[in-house]
């Protein structure tokens, strides 16, 4: 497995080999001994969520989980193609407000792991795109919350002209700036 760090300590990007023939190809998405060979010991996933976004230009969050339920995700595409991105909310990181993003398709197979205190959000590049993440808590509705998609200086890589398709729920959210984060950097 490749194993590659982003501008934002803690998110990495994965690339997991694949074996292919002529009927296709074989990948271990997630193997914990291969990751802690590699030094990368990862929380346990205690669920698994897979959503399809019908449009091009769909975008979902910037989401998040609080404490006592605060997620890390580990994010692939089944189908298609989308950005999907990281915003560090940890009250004294050095990189708080500051994103990193990645292009993940089904096509180049590359993860990203988005731990506990960062903001998670997607862009879809392709119609009908699947996305696949694994979670290290339970869904918990009393800790959802989201942040607007515009409102942290993201780069979305979409398609000129394009209005994004967003939920009620993020449409209504609120800014980075009136945002005040439950999330405060753990002493290294």
């Amino acid at each position: 497995m490749q194993i590659e760090p982003t501008s934002l300590p803690g998110v990495l990007l994965l690339t997991p080999r694949r074996f292919g023939d002529s009927r296709g190809f074989f990948s271990e998405s997630w193997n914990r001994r291969t990751l802690m060979q590699s030094g990368v010991d990862l929380p346990e996933f205690v669920q698994d969520n897979h959503s399809m976004s019908a449009k091009a230009g769909t975008v979902r969050g910037l989401h998040f989980q609080s404490p006592p339920h605060a997620q890390g995700k580990l994010v692939r595409c089944g189908r298609g193609s989308l950005f999907d991105v990281a915003v560090d909310i940890r009250i004294g990181s050095p990189t708080y407000g500051q994103w990193t993003g990645a292009e993940l398709s089904f096509e180049n197979g590359k993860q990203l792991w988005i731990p506990a205190g960062f903001l998670h959000g997607f862009a879809t590049l392709t119609d009908d795109t699947e996305i696949c993440y694994k979670c290290t808590d339970h869904y918990a509705p009393e800790c959802d919350g989201a942040v607007r998609w515009d409102s942290a200086g993201i780069d979305w890589p979409l398609p000129a002209g394009v209005i994004p398709l967003l939920s009620d729920k993020d449409a209504a959210a609120q800014s980075l700036a009136d945002f005040k984060s439950p999330f405060v950097m753990e002493p290294a």
